[in-house]
């Protein structure tokens, strides 16, 4: 048993053991928040419910809390999602299981998602056109009707462009009011067309209720689809979660603005902060000399890398906001004050935000690289009459780029999921557009925009209805995860390739 100890095996087994156990509580997290996130994009059956009082109550079951009472007998107590917002007021309703007289799946029950007031659980009277219709018949109503609404709302749009291209009212002449006042019926016709054609909903009630079809997102029977219909419509609100922008307060639509801003922050902050990284690693292990400042340097750059986040948030709406921006809006955007144009929070001083966070580990992680560099490749290439600088440029940093791209992943890791510092710089609830479009210059660094850090932050803990906010909070943060590992995964390719590529520099 001493020897045993002595040979060091128990600590390799300790180690390994360690290891062991951070994969399965990493790997559990992760199928935990998938499960929760996914899983809500599944058509969760509709059941009515039948009370012992005569209520009826048409939802999706959400959970079952179990309860003691005080002769320390067990009860169960169901918590509905009743949907229907508008109409009831709330999304859930809490009821004890034994009041429940009976249960039931009827298949006429439609899911009906919408643009307002979230879902709405019933039944599908008839339409506008008073036609009673079936399962598949609403199905296929509800794309021709989103096929005609495209189409409107593109003509709509053509329409307000055209209005928006006229000049001023005051200075119009005969013939362009007369161009203005036809554009105004021509669009003012397509609002009713769009409002024209409607469906009648009953709920649980009996209450009817009036639906227009430009509300209407989508409608599904549960309770009548087969397994692959289920897929498919898994996948199909999966893909409308990542392409779609949000609505409802950030707790219905999709995250598409969030996901495009968290990849365009990151991408933004690699260029910023690559090239100072490395050459503030090259000058201070190539060309300082080892004395006191240099020490101090390093220090600094260490300890800076346990600053708190919010800190540098605060420094970079000081210095990047208000300083750098307010003085370029006197020198170049003088006319447009005091509106500010740089001089408040935007995706530029974000990206310098988290570029100034993460400068430190990519110093670190290059001067890590080129410590393993031998001196006598250094020295052999001077020796054959190559400058310091060729020495760098072609030897060094080649053999040095695999620790280069590993500073990189480390800083994409720490950035992506930063949300403190962000809230000062430019990350807001809602951005109305992206700060990429065919206007030039194209990319808009003035313009604020959305991440998935913050989607996060602001569903689960500003929501109006946090319980009913959940599920999209696990599906953000499993969003937020794959992207992570995306760009991580992308990263350590490239750090590979360019290994093998400089593999014969290191024989």
């Amino acid at each position: 048993m001493k020897h045993w100890i002595k040979s060091g095996s128990p600590w390799i087994w300790l180690t390994a053991g360690s290891v062991s156990i951070s994969m399965i509580a990493v790997l559990g997290i992760l199928l935990l928040i998938g499960w929760k996130g996914l899983s809500y994009f599944w058509p969760t059956p509709l059941q009515e419910w039948h009370t012992i009082d005569g209520k009826v109550i048409v939802g999706q079951l959400y959970d079952v809390e179990k309860l003691h009472d005080t002769n320390t007998e067990k009860k169960e107590r169901l918590v509905i999602k009743v949907g229907n917002r508008d109409i009831n007021g709330f999304d859930f309703i809490n009821i004890d299981k034994d009041k429940i007289k009976s249960v039931s799946q009827p298949v006429d029950l439609a899911v009906v998602d919408r643009l307002q007031n979230g879902k709405y659980f019933g039944t599908i009277i008839e339409t506008s056109s008073g036609l009673e219709l079936t399962r598949l018949q609403v199905e296929a109503w509800v794309r021709s009707e989103k096929a005609k609404i495209d189409l409107l709302e593109q003509e709509q749009r053509k329409l307000y462009r055209l209005l928006d291209a006229l000049p001023n009212s005051g200075l119009l002449s005969d013939e362009s009011k007369k161009r203005e006042t036809e554009l105004n019926e021509q669009a003012e016709t397509i609002v009713n067309q769009l409002s024209h054609s409607y469906l009648i909903l009953q709920d649980s009630q009996g209450e009817k209720y009036k639906l227009s079809s430009d509300n209407v997102v989508d409608i599904w029977f549960p309770n009548a689809m087969s397994l692959k219909e289920k897929t498919m419509h898994w996948v199909g609100e999966l893909y409308d979660f990542v392409s779609d922008n949000p609505r409802e307060a950030n707790s219905e639509g999709g995250v598409f603005p969030a996901i495009f801003g968290t990849i365009l922050l990151v991408l933004l902050m690699s260029v910023i902060v690559m090239p100072l990284g490395v050459i503030a690693a090259i000058y201070l292990h190539e060309y300082a000399k080892p004395n006191m400042l240099t020490r101090l340097v390093r220090i600094a750059v260490i300890n800076l890398a346990g600053v708190p986040s919010i800190v540098y948030g605060v420094f970079g709406l000081g210095f990047f906001v208000y300083v750098v921006g307010g003085t370029l809006d006197q020198l170049f955007y003088s006319n447009e004050l005091p509106t500010p144009t740089f001089g408040t929070p935007g995706l530029l001083w974000s990206a310098l935000t988290l570029a100034i966070l993460t400068l430190p580990v990519v110093i670190v992680a290059t001067e890590e690289g080129l410590s393993r560099i031998p001196n006598s490749v250094r020295h052999g290439s001077l020796a054959l009459g190559a400058t310091q600088f060729e020495t760098l440029w072609k030897i060094v940093l080649p053999m040095a780029s695999p620790a280069i791209m590993t500073g990189l992943i480390l800083a994409v890791a720490r950035a992506a999921g930063e949300v403190a510092p962000l809230m000062l710089v430019g990350v807001v609830k809602l951005a109305p557009s992206l700060p990429v479009d065919n206007v030039a210059p194209y990319l808009h660094l003035d313009r604020k925009f959305m991440h998935l850090g913050y989607h996060i932050y602001d569903v689960g803990f500003q929501s109006p209805n946090v319980e009913a906010a959940r599920p999209i909070v696990y599906a953000t943060a499993f969003l937020l995860v794959t992207v992570i590992i995306g760009l991580n995964l992308t990263a350590i390719a490239i750090r590979n390739n360019l290994r093998e590529k400089y593999r014969t520099l290191e024989l």
